[in-house]
């Protein structure tokens, strides 16, 4: 059994060309392909700058996702409160409603005792 060295030929050959650019050190030399099917070369002329501002624009979003998920988290935060006022609102009118009501009923215990006395 012999000890693999961490950069061995067999590990180059399978990775391709950079994150940002893969194609640009591709070892293989490219062949005719079909009339109907595009290279990404002649389809999009990606360049250095175009892989830098894609690299600086994945960097902002995951710097920006922190924010992201605290506006989420207060979004929810700010509804779950809302919908927690409104039931509390809800309570209170049955509760002011059963007293209108248990009011009402003594006002007409009281009106028949007086027109029956």
């Amino acid at each position: 059994m012999s000890p693999r060295r961490h950069g061995s030929p067999a590990r180059r050959t399978a990775a391709v060309g950079t994150i940002d650019n893969p194609s640009a050190l591709d070892p293989r030399p490219r062949t005719k392909q079909d009339p109907t099917m595009t290279s990404l070369n002649e389809s999009t002329a990606h360049t250095h700058s175009d892989a830098t501002v894609v690299r600086q624009n994945r960097t902002r979003d995951m710097q920006l996702m922190p924010e992201s998920l605290a506006r989420v988290h207060i979004q929810d935060r700010l509804r779950e409160a809302h919908s927690e006022r409104r039931a509390l609102r809800l309570r209170q009118a049955r509760r002011l409603q059963r007293r209108a009501e248990r009011a009402t009923l003594r006002a007409r215990r009281a009106l028949a005792m007086a027109v029956m006395q």
